[in-house]
């Protein structure tokens, strides 16, 4: 304490959180990470890893191995770089977006040959492109590519470039971070190598630990490649070994993350993924029906689009800086900035997890409705919220009750 200075409990602004992520975590996930805490080797604690780890496969739709690793997203990414192929190996990384060009980023600092296959942000890579790479590169160790690019606003077919890279003899792995519970995705069924997500989107949990899921293929190439991989940490092999059935002990777990993930993960299987799916896809018609109503662009095409989140191209003459403050200073909405190439020219609106009910829609498109004309974008009053309602009706959206 200094010259007296007494510090008061902590206060945050309360927010409705509409960008790519985080969303809002749900009080019953806070409630959970409240828990006392154990000891990352108590029994007690091994119990709730074998549990989760069966939840996860159930989310993941794999019955191979599925885990955590403690950190953000980035983690998930790193431990999946550096355990999937050594310095040297040859690395496809399919970039069509901010994220993508941050595996990029990662896997040079690591020492691969990166060969970097850059198409247009926006849309969805003509599998071709990895086919005629890996003719060109028949050494591949392993393909990367993102299954929902948050910066774009795109879903990409990985099934595809998962069948393509294990046909040269390659690896496949993939960024699920956006995709996890809020649409469909099959790691089994799409052989899928390496998957990695984030707790803070449609899991609807805080951030700061990544859920995983690895084949028995993967996991095979870790533990008989001839050089370790050179993160400790990082290393799949380890971390798999401390959630499977001994247990044997790696770093300390965050134990109060896992307490949250298991009850978001909990809530996810409650409601179902098919309704949760169905979720998000309601509510994200219901928002671009309003948009659509205010004449605002949305460049990304019906077949290339998430649901999870939507891009917006700004008006001519509407700065993008003054608009978000302005729904964040009078409305306490949230919404995201563009990245990259996209970067002062859209706005990226989430609508995942705990936030993707039509509340959130309405009063969005309510304060758009508002503040567009501040801006120099006249809209019709009322037309925005009535089309969200009438896409609502025709298209309900399954009522949150995980």
């Amino acid at each position: 304490m200094k010259n007296g200075q007494r510090y008061e409990p902590l206060t945050v602004p309360r927010r409705v959180i509409l960008g790519p992520g985080p969303s809002s975590a749900n009080p019953r996930v806070l409630r959970a990470m409240s828990l006392p805490i154990i000891g990352y080797l108590d029994p007690a604690f091994f119990e709730l890893l074998d549990e989760l780890s069966g939840m996860l496969g159930e989310v993941f739709k794999t019955k191979q191995r599925a885990f955590a690793v403690a950190g953000a997203g980035s983690a998930g990414m790193e431990a999946g770089l550096v355990s999937l192929a050594a310095p040297g190996d040859t690395v496809i990384i399919c970039s069509y977006g901010y994220f993508c060009e941050r595996q990029i980023i990662m896997a040079e600092r690591l020492g691969f040959n990166v060969i970097a296959l850059r198409t247009e942000w926006g849309k969805s890579m003509d599998p071709q492109v990895l086919a005629d790479a890996l003719k060109e590169h028949p050494e591949t160790q392993l393909v990367v590519g993102i299954h929902a690019e948050t910066s774009a606003g795109t879903i990409q077919p990985i099934a595809e470039f998962a069948r393509l890279a294990h046909e040269a003899g390659a690896l496949f792995m993939t960024d699920v971070v956006t995709s996890l519970a809020g649409c469909e995705l099959e790691f089994d069924e799409w052989d899928l190598d390496f998957a990695y997500s984030g707790s803070q989107k449609c899991l609807a949990a805080p951030p700061g630990i990544s859920p995983v899921a690895l084949s028995e293929r993967a996991l095979d190439y870790i533990r008989n490649r001839p050089v370790p991989p050179t993160s400790w940490y990082l290393d799949l092999s380890l971390i798999a070994d401390y959630w499977g059935p001994d247990h044997v002990a790696h770093h300390t777990a965050p134990v109060s993350m896992i307490y949250g993930l298991r009850e978001a993960v909990g809530m996810v299987l409650n409601e179902t993924l098919a309704t949760r799916w169905k979720r998000h896809e309601a509510n994200a018609d219901a928002l671009r029906a309003g948009l659509e109503a205010l004449n605002l662009d949305m460049p990304i095409s019906k077949e290339e689009r998430l649901d999870q989140l939507t891009v917006i191209k700004l008006p001519k003459g509407v700065d993008d800086v003054k608009l978000r403050t302005q729904l964040l200073d009078e409305y306490s909405i949230e919404v995201g900035r563009g990245l990259g190439k996209f970067a002062g020219e859209v706005i990226r609106i989430g609508l995942m997890g705990e936030s993707c009910v039509p509340a959130n829609v309405f009063a969005l498109l309510n304060a758009l409705e508002k503040v567009l004309p501040d801006h120099g974008f006249e809209v019709a009053k009322g037309a925005a919220t009535a089309a969200a309602s009438a896409k609502l009706a025709e298209n309900p959206s399954p009522l949150y009750t995980a």
